[in-house]
């Protein structure tokens, strides 16, 4: 069975999707409608800017969502997914992928998340940290122990956790967790906690959006972060995505139930190929692709 996988932010660089925007019409005619939804030309900093300039939350989100779902629909008839999952902002191209949303209702979403999670950023300094070479259960642990709000993040795949929280109390963490033995603590580069307790302002502020926006019947099973296992239920759909901004991102749980539920092929949709690196981790017999484009 076809899984189709959507990365999230972190996938992006200069350049993403200017040869598709030269290729394929579809793909120009869409690019443009972003431009016109955004209220600014996100393809400017898209194929021309700087690397810093598409780092920005506000640019990265909306930028890896676009190359995305436009690559997805430039495959055309050979797009064929049995089931879907993103990472993190992923979701919400794969939900656009599997007829959830459309392109327009996809994109004002990911910009308002955008947005807000920005927002969320800027009221408490607060980051995220990779963490490998330890056990799950021994990370979670730490992070319960360590003064402060810090909380396991993103569950990439074994041996390999985000932590996420106020920045004093991930720094503490980072500490014990190497005195524990993780082989790296690793504060990362990123505008705030992501995926946890500190992104309330913004999931509050988005979930009155995800609740305005009709989200259809899907035409395959997506496997969001929030529950790992497979929904169809538009209004259940609607609810684990309001979760997710400050849930943990179950990557690993949600990889290893699709290939319990058939997934032998796991295509990745999107810039680079990190989520493809991420499932032969967590199950090396499983074949990962790029798409194959005329």
């Amino acid at each position: 069975m076809n899984a189709y996988i959507f990365p999230g932010q972190g996938a992006q660089f200069v350049g993403m999707g200017l040869d598709l925007y030269q290729k394929y019409p579809v793909a120009k005619d869409m690019f443009h409608t972003a431009n016109e939804i955004l209220g600014f030309p996100i393809t400017e900093t898209m194929f021309y800017g700087t690397a810093e300039g598409l780092k920005e939350t506000k640019i990265t989100q909306p930028a890896i969502f676009l190359h995305s779902v436009i690559l997805s629909k430039v495959m055309g008839d050979s797009f064929k997914p049995n089931m879907v999952a993103g990472h993190s902002l992923g979701e919400f191209s794969a939900l656009v992928a599997n007829g959830t949303l459309t392109f327009e209702d996809g994109l004002q979403l990911v910009s308002k998340r955008a947005l807000a999670m920005q927002r969320a950023c800027e009221i408490q300094p607060s980051t995220m940290a990779a963490v490998l070479g330890l056990d799950d259960a021994t990370v979670e642990k730490i992070c319960t122990e360590t003064p402060g709000i810090v909380v396991a993040a993103n569950y990439n795949c074994p041996g390999q956790l985000v932590i996420s929280g106020e920045v004093e109390a991930v720094n503490r963490a980072c500490e014990k967790l190497k005195e524990a033995g993780a082989r790296r603590a690793l504060v990362l580069p990123v505008g705030g906690a992501f995926h946890s307790p500190l992104m309330e302002p913004a999931r509050e502020e988005l979930a009155s959006a995800i609740e305005g926006t009709h989200f259809a019947a899907p035409s395959c099973p997506i496997y969001q972060n929030v529950t790992t296992t497979a929904v169809n239920d538009a209004d259940e759909i609607k609810k684990n995505l309001i979760s997710q901004l400050t849930a943990p991102v179950k990557w690993t749980q949600s990889v290893q139930q699709m290939i319990a539920d058939g997934a032998t092929i796991f295509t990745e949709i999107g810039p680079g190929k990190v989520l493809q690196g991420l499932v032969k981790k967590i199950d090396g017999s499983a074949e990962t692709l790029s798409p194959e484009l005329d």
